[in-house]
C-alpha cells in the first residue's frame, strides 16, 4: 500500500523527507503496472526522464506534473500528496460519473443475492481483457 511506503522513503541529510513526488511517481506507475518505457510513452518524453525524476535527478515542471498525472490516471495533487486519496475525494470521482450517479438511489434496495451478482460481474468485467 503507498501509505506505508511514503511513511519509509528516504531522508535527506538533516532528517527531513526528501519531497514525494519523485517516490509517489516510482509507486503509482508499479501500481498500475507499468514499466518506466511505457509511462514514459504515454507522456511523450524518453525514458530516461522518467528515471531522472524517480531518482531525483530531475524535477518535473508544471506541465510533466500534468503529462504525469494524465498518464498515471491520477489529477496533480494526488502526485504531491505522495499517491494517497482520501475516501472523500475517492467518492467525489466516483459519484462524478453519471452512470453511477444514476444507480445510488437503487444501491440500498438491493438484497444479499443481487449484492453478490453485481459484485461477481463487476469482479469478472475488471479480469478480463478488453476488447477494442
Amino acid at each position: 500500500m503507498v501509505v506505508a511506503e511514503v511513511a519509509s522513503a528516504p531522508t535527506n541529510g538533516n532528517g527531513h523527507a526528501h519531497l514525494q513526488v519523485a517516490f509517489a511517481i516510482r509507486s503509482l506507475r508499479q501500481r498500475s503496472g507499468l514499466s518506466q518505457r511505457q509511462l514514459a510513452l504515454r507522456m511523450q518524453v524518453p525514458r530516461t526522464y522518467v528515471s531522472k525524476i524517480e531518482n531525483e535527478k530531475a524535477t518535473p515542471t508544471l506541465s510533466s506534473l500534468q503529462r504525469l498525472a494524465n498518464a498515471l490516471q491520477v489529477r496533480v495533487p494526488d502526485l504531491l500528496n505522495g499517491g494517497n486519496r482520501s475516501p472523500e475525494d475517492e467518492l467525489r470521482d466516483l459519484l462524478a460519473d453519471e452512470f453511477i450517479a444514476q444507480l445510488v438511489p437503487y444501491v440500498s434496495k438491493l438484497n444479499g443475492m443481487q449484492w453478490s451478482t453485481i459484485l461477481a460481474e463487476v469482479r469478472a468485467m475488471t479480469l478480463r481483457p478488453r476488447r477494442n
